[in-house]
């Protein structure tokens, strides 16, 4: 399931929820003051590790890991 971020229209309190895709925009209680007038807001999604991205550079042909002249 999903991480959704809600913001109260109220209070504008910022709220996590795990929630199914298929809940995502029903009404949630805000969990400070309480009242559900929250909507959904954009989150910002961020990832560690794994991807070829993240590998460390060195020995093969990309600047700085050899092959540039740059040490």
């Amino acid at each position: 399931m999903p991480v959704y971020e809600y913001r109260c229209e109220e209070c504008e309190h910022l709220t996590e929820a795990l929630r199914r895709m298929s809940d995502a925009d029903d009404p949630m209680a805000c969990e400070k003051c309480g009242t559900d007038q929250t909507r959904r807001v954009q989150s910002l999604f961020a990832s560690t590790g794994g991807g070829a991205d993240s590998a460390p550079m060195g020995g093969g042909g990309s600047c700085c890991g050899g092959g540039c002249g740059c040490h």
